[in-house]
């Protein structure tokens, strides 16, 4: 009887386990855990923690300057938390990627974004200020289906325009932070470059949907 007991827990581990490492890519999602500090930063990769055995999850993180420096450069085993100092201005962004690799589970999963220094006026006149993931939880305005829209936005770090691929008739609407439209206008060529010099530097959103009313939005960082 203890012996078929020990049999069935030994099984429920081996199917919970096995859930987990079949998790997408997608949903290792990481996130600024010190994000206040100029100086500083600490980044949570929840894919460690996500990936089994842990034991055997090695995460590469490379951290850039926009000249291709590297500023931190570490691989860590079993371990979630990353943690730099930098001399990067407050100023200018910084591009991280992070790579992790599980033999083992059979995992690798790569993942890169542009770290910049957010202000956001949470009161008037008064201001909060931390390092932010221009990518990582993008906030969604409007409905958004499963039904994916067949464009590309060739980066959502822009100078002077930004540059969309489509295929088919789109509805583009740019919002600021507040949620206000600042551009607005139908998309019917195959590559369409939008001139973004009249806003100000900042982060906003780039809203696209068909005549289906399926949606996407893309959050961009204008320097």
């Amino acid at each position: 009887m203890k012996k078929s007991i020990i049999t069935m827990l030994l099984f429920a581990m081996t199917i919970t386990i096995s859930a987990q490492t079949d998790i997408p890519c997608e949903q290792k999602t990481w996130v600024v855990n010190v994000g206040s500090i100029p100086d500083h930063i600490s980044i949570h990769h929840s894919g460690n923690y996500l990936t089994h055995p842990q034991e055997e999850n090695a995460i590469t993180w490379i951290v850039t300057d926009n000249q291709g420096t590297i500023i931190a450069q570490e691989t860590l085993v079993d371990e979630s938390n990353f943690d730099f100092y930098h001399d990067i201005p407050t100023t200018e962004t910084m591009n991280i990627s992070a790579e992790l690799i599980n033999e083992t589970a059979g995992v690798a999963c790569f993942v890169e974004d542009v770290l910049f220094w957010e202000e956001t006026e949470i009161l008037p006149g008064v201001f909060s200020y931390r390092w932010e993931f221009l990518n990582g939880n993008t906030p969604i305005l409007g409905v958004n289906d499963s039904q994916l829209i067949n464009f590309k936005i060739t980066s959502t770090l822009i100078d002077h325009y930004i540059e969309i691929r489509t295929a088919e008739d789109l509805n583009l609407i740019v919002y600021d932070k507040r949620g206000i439209s600042v551009k607005n206008r139908k998309i019917t060529s195959e590559t369409v470059r939008l001139p973004m010099d009249d806003v100000p530097s900042g982060i906003y959103f780039v809203q696209l949907s068909n005549d289906q009313y399926s949606s996407q939005t893309i959050k961009i960082l204008k320097k």
